[in-house]
């Protein structure tokens, strides 16, 4: 069932939202998830759901959705505001890719940044102290920094497959956190646009969505500079935040911004995708966002097994890449059987109408966490 707290902003007089689901009768899709799509179908001021193969159950309402209001409701957003997914360009050509050498020097994306980032902050009109410590880091989670080869591309694509890509996903961190914190007492009862404390909540989101955009940045600048190459950037797509249309406040939890080219993400052994959005009208401008999670992150601690030999095994892929996480219990919690296959996800789009595949997205490093100095 959904989470007990979605019934409290359930009106007796409140027809259910128009739901459709973009996904075919074959997609995993968890019950509970589905249950969180119907309670929120009939919070007051839901209008429209547009659901995506992706979809699993969150804490305040399903992940991998888009949903239509007359009013804000910050908890389908939750804290990681305006966290998202951009897709870089290196110079570096695939053949000149060296792992072993790679994996040593990506490794300083685990240490602090030498000097905080407060004038990249003020040239995007933000506090130069806010939050700048943070600006360079990943996070933990389902964050990460891959560098990957581009192949199966659709003719035309005028993508170099020769070069060297990174795939960076993240958000806010302490930023997005501390807003939705603060967050006054009823707002999850919705915020109605003409109160306060809507266009304050619109005001810090905004300037979130911001930050985590120049986070994934530097994320790929620092990543860029550690492997000797420049970076360009290719697409950059949030799938965490709030958008006002003229038929009201769009949130997006878990779904892509429908850009020209949105990345939906595989599990660090599986390939990701770059696909182009079809019709955008009754997706709610929204796509899928990666492979989602088939299976929470504590039930995994019973179904893989954590024997050393068991997490060395894991660091590396079928693609002969590696992955270079330091922390245990992230590394199973993370599995790839954790997530669906990004392969079906990509397929229902296709199968639905929403996208087509642009190309394909293999691993060849995934960095996620080292061991700081003086902790276990």
């Amino acid at each position: 069932m959904g989470n007990p707290d979605m019934d409290d902003r359930v009106s007796a007089s409140q027809m259910s939202a128009t739901i459709t689901q973009f996904y075919t009768p074959n997609a995993w899709i968890e019950g509970r998830a589905e249950d969180q799509l119907r309670h929120v179908s009939n919070w007051q001021g839901v209008t429209k759901i547009a659901a995506f193969p992706d979809l699993h159950p969150g804490k305040h309402g399903p992940v991998g959705c888009a949903v239509l209001a007359d009013r804000i409701y910050p908890q389908l957003i939750g804290n990681d505001i305006g966290c998202g997914m951009s897709l870089f360009q290196l110079d570096l050509p695939v053949h000149k890719f060296k792992l072993e050498k790679a994996m040593r020097r990506i490794r300083a994306l685990g240490d602090p940044m030498d000097n905080p980032q407060g004038e990249r902050l003020v040239q995007i009109g933000l506090s130069t102290e806010l939050f700048a410590t943070a600006l360079g880091t990943i996070g933990g989670g389902n964050h990460f920094c891959e560098v990957q080869t581009l192949t199966d591309a659709i003719d035309g694509c005028d993508i170099d497959q020769k070069l060297t890509y990174l795939l960076v996903h993240s958000g806010s961190r302490g930023l997005g956190d501390a807003i939705f914190s603060a967050l006054p007492e009823g707002a999850y009862d919705g915020l109605l646009s003409e109160e306060d404390s809507a266009a304050n909540y619109v005001s810090d989101h905004h300037k979130a969505v911001l930050w985590a955009k120049l986070n994934r940045q530097i994320i790929a600048e620092r990543a860029a500079d550690a492997l000797r190459a420049d970076v360009r950037l290719v697409t950059d797509v949030p799938h965490n935040l709030l958008e006002h249309t003229s038929s009201g406040w769009l949130h997006r939890k878990g779904a892509a911004v429908a850009a020209d080219l949105v990345p939906v993400a595989g599990s660090r052994a599986t390939s990701s995708y770059l696909v182009q959005p079809l019709e955008l009208d009754p997706a709610l401008g929204s796509l899928a966002h990666g492979a989602g999670r088939r299976y929470d992150r504590s039930s995994m601690h019973g179904r893989v097994r954590s024997k050393r030999s068991d997490i060395e095994a894991m660091e590396r892929t079928p693609f002969g890449g590696r992955v270079i996480c330091e922390d245990r219990d992230l590394m199973i919690e993370e599995a790839p059987q954790a997530y669906k296959s990004a392969d079906h996800v990509v397929s229902d789009l296709e199968k639905t109408g929403v996208a087509r595949r642009f190309a394909t997205l293999n691993p060849l490093l995934t960095f996620k966490k080292i061991r700081q100095e003086g902790r276990r």
